[in-house]
């Protein structure tokens, strides 16, 4: 966690894909990279290092994150039509169509994952640029990247992206918090074992079956956490966190009861993300209680496939195919799409007011409205009544009219505030007007 990890070697990416996959999907990842390695022999990466590494790195980690066969091969082959004399046709002809197109990021959830891969990696190595080129890098990372990452819901990538990032950007912070973390190590670790032995032992009882881990927080959350609410170290209290895996969703429900009545709950730090998942598909009950030692603790409690999803992302869940209808594959390529464009762009005013928009939008909170059938949908904050009306129906936004609001009269500017159950009113007569754009905040 928050250090440049060492360079994972071809013999350990084997060694991680034969827990996983069969002798046939073994072999195609292995022709990936005996391929990759021929046609990057002469590359050579800023450490000096053979080109291959990286692939390799890119593979391992797609691996990690429970990828297919063939999105760990393409991991593999990522650089070989850009970098090397290799054709499309080449690929297509040795690896056939499917492999060919997550090469080209065609398929958008590879093309995600693999920038995301491709990107911890290069942020796990950077200790071999210029110092002014790792803070560019370093910046870019925590503005883009990682919120990208957090948005897909790949906790994973994104709490090793802000540690890396965090780690070049503010040096003396994060070895003050990595010192400080360490000090109180075994102190927190006595404390969440006797946790969850208490929990273990009470859930027996019931029989309830569950996995129950420690939970550590990352630096940069920390050293987040300490800005915004303006509070030393000592006063982090979800250092300490326990994570219960369930089986079934109402097993969720249940054990939550049976912490409460273990433990007294702190007010107001209940949050249901299972009625009420986020954007990324993120899933969980949060809630932070008063310890056996008199001081607050966070409790997660999850089913095995919240968990799964919880780290590997969106992805975990998405069909591996052309033609999906997922908006959240849709607004995922949006974003990509808009990242190539910025990072191939020249530098001027274009580009960096660019930057600050997309930035904005992959940092924006969001608020949740319901329907008057009890629909849940969810939005950027600041986003208005047309916005709304503009994703029930393209028709209802085109000649939305007003809302009602709990009854009451609303004009199409109003902001939506979490909870709003809205009603849009149209009419016929109305149309268009230029000014609707100033209204808007979201693209569809």
């Amino acid at each position: 966690m928050g250090y440049l990890k060492k360079e994972i070697t071809a013999e350990a990416l084997f060694e991680a894909i034969a827990e996983r996959f069969n002798e046939e999907d073994q072999n195609l990842i292995q022709r990936a990279y005996t391929l990759a390695e021929d046609k990057h022999k002469d590359q050579k990466r800023h450490s000096g290092a053979p080109y291959i590494i990286h692939p390799v790195n890119v593979a391992y980690i797609l691996n990690d994150l429970r990828q297919e066969p063939n999105v760990v091969a393409a991991g593999l082959l990522h650089d070989v039509i850009e970098d090397t004399a290799y054709s499309k046709d080449d690929m297509t002809r040795d690896f056939g169509k499917d492999i060919t197109k997550l090469v080209e990021g065609v398929t958008k959830m590879s093309k995600v994952k693999n920038k995301l891969a491709d990107k911890t990696h290069n942020m796990r190595t950077l200790q071999f640029h210029r110092p002014e080129k790792q803070k560019t890098i370093a910046q870019e990372t925590l503005s883009i990247y990682a919120p990208l990452a957090g948005r897909l819901g790949v906790y994973k990538i994104k709490s090793e992206l802000e540690d890396l990032a965090f780690q070049i950007l503010e040096p003396e912070a994060y070895q003050d918090i990595k010192e400080k973390v360490a000090a109180k190590k075994a102190e927190r670790d006595s404390f969440i074992e006797t946790a969850k032995l208490i929990i273990k032992q009470r859930l027996a009882e019931i029989n309830l079956d569950v996995q129950i881990e420690g939970r550590s927080k990352h630096f940069y959350s920390i050293y987040k956490k300490m800005k915004d609410k303006d509070k030393n170290f000592d006063e982090i209290n979800d250092l300490r966190a326990v994570r219960i895996i369930t089986k079934e969703v109402r097993d969720c429900y249940g054990v939550f009861g049976v912490v409460h009545s273990i433990w007294t709950p702190v007010p107001g730090k209940f949050k249901d993300y299972i009625a009420t998942p986020k954007t990324n598909q993120y899933q969980s009950l949060h809630t932070a209680v008063i310890g056996q030692d008199g001081r607050s603790f966070e409790i997660q409690i999850r089913t095995a496939e919240m968990n799964r999803i919880a780290e590997h992302g969106i992805a975990a869940h998405w069909a591996y195919k052309e033609g999906t209808n997922s908006k959240d594959v849709s607004m995922t390529a949006k974003w990509i799409e808009r990242i190539r464009h910025w990072s191939e762009s020249s530098s001027g005013s274009d580009s960096k007011e660019f930057l600050e928009d997309l930035t904005q939008e992959l940092h924006e909170d969001e608020v949740y409205v319901f329907t008057p059938k009890g629909d849940i949908y969810n939005f950027p904050k600041g986003s208005t009544i047309l916005d709304y009306a503009f994703r029930i129906h393209t028709d209802v936004g085109l000649h939305a009219k007003g809302a009602k609001i709990s009854g009451r009269m609303v004009p199409l500017r109003t902001e939506l505030k979490s909870g709003d159950q809205i009603e849009v009113i149209t009419d016929k007569k109305v149309k268009p007007s230029p000014i609707w754009l100033r209204i808007v905040r979201t693209s569809s």
